[in-house]
């Protein structure tokens, strides 16, 4: 009779539980959410997310709160996030390194992108551009790509760390010449441009909205930007596939992702809210001054981010373990 009445107390204590946190989920968001952005405050990923924060904001009826938790190519602050409460009031926002970082760091992360993280959505994304000094003397993408091969480790590539997009960017580089070069990394983008503009480089493949103002005020010179599209802030700029090397495409997309075992509906609330705050004008506008697109949240967000997820691992994988760049 005792474990009769015990497996009763049990089971209405499981249906209250279920309905609570129901009734959570139906409530959410009630309180502020925190952004994980796994880069330092002012990078490219840092600024994404503020724009669209302040719609997000509107949207959802609650504050948004970035965190800037920095260090390991990003994997430090995708790990924090993959060990938070899967309540939706924890986020990460996070780039293309989502899918690089198990090739980069070989074994060596606290977490698994894939197995970890639950997608929500794609947010935008924008190409990279191959810039130099004005006086370097290719005057296009494929005399660039032949003098960096004849110059070897003569040739000084920077990039802003490992598993940065411009380090990834660098690797694509090096696989197209078919040579490895001199890659410096530096402590973000800002000192790797600061680099170029001061001669210390020769290069970089940076993300283009870090260089379009650059560019027009011919402090450097563009080769090729590596989306499919011209940017409308440096029109003269070919693509890499307008360039005769289509093989040089790639894009440093940002997306949205939450703790493993996040609930549906919570997931499917975010990307309700993505899908409004991404068609306001001001985000709209102000990505476009930086050189990057809002991808449309529809409601099948999750399962396209999770099947762009996969892709990039499958195409970036390979590269990585070829080029013998791997985070120590």
């Amino acid at each position: 009779m005792t474990q009769t009445r015990n497996r009763l107390v049990l089971a209405v204590l499981a249906v209250f539980g279920f309905c609570e946190a129901a009734l959570a989920q139906d409530k959410y968001p009630s309180r502020p959410i925190t952004i994980v952005v796994p880069f330092a405050a002012g990078g490219p990923l840092d600024v994404s997310t503020r724009v669209m924060s302040v719609a997000l904001t509107s949207t959802l009826g609650q504050p948004i709160v970035i965190e800037n938790a920095s260090g390991a190519g990003g994997s430090i602050g995708a790990g924090r996030v993959a060990r938070s409460t899967p309540d939706g009031y924890t986020l990460l926002m996070y780039h293309i390194g989502t899918a690089t970082t198990p090739a980069l760091y070989r074994g060596k992360l606290s977490y698994d992108p894939i197995k970890d993280l639950t997608p929500v959505a794609l947010v935008n994304d924008g190409p990279m551009a191959f810039v130099a000094k004005p006086n370097a003397p290719p005057t296009n993408l494929k005399e660039f790509l032949a003098y960096a091969r004849s110059q070897g480790s003569k040739f000084n590539l920077g990039h802003a760390g490992i598993g940065a997009a411009s380090h990834l960017c660098s690797v694509l580089f090096q696989k197209e010449i078919g040579t490895q070069v001199t890659t410096i990394p530096y402590r973000g983008t800002g000192p790797a441009m600061a680099a170029l503009l001061s001669g210390e480089i020769d290069a970089i493949c940076d993300v283009a909205s870090n260089a379009t103002g650059q560019i027009r005020a011919g402090a450097l010179k563009a080769y090729a930007v590596t989306g499919t599209k011209r940017l409308p802030a440096i029109p003269d700029t070919p693509t890499v596939a307008e360039a005769g090397v289509p093989t040089l495409a790639m894009t440093n997309w940002n997306a949205m992702f939450a703790p493993k075992n996040t609930p549906a509906p919570i997931v499917e609330r975010l990307v309700a809210a993505l899908g409004v705050a991404l068609k306001d004008p001001t985000v709209v506008q102000r990505f476009a001054e930086l050189g990057t697109m809002p991808i449309d949240a529809a409601p099948t967000a999750a399962q396209v981010l999770k099947d762009h997820l996969a892709a990039e691992t499958a195409r970036w994988t390979p590269i990585i373990e070829q080029s013998g760049q791997f985070a120590e």
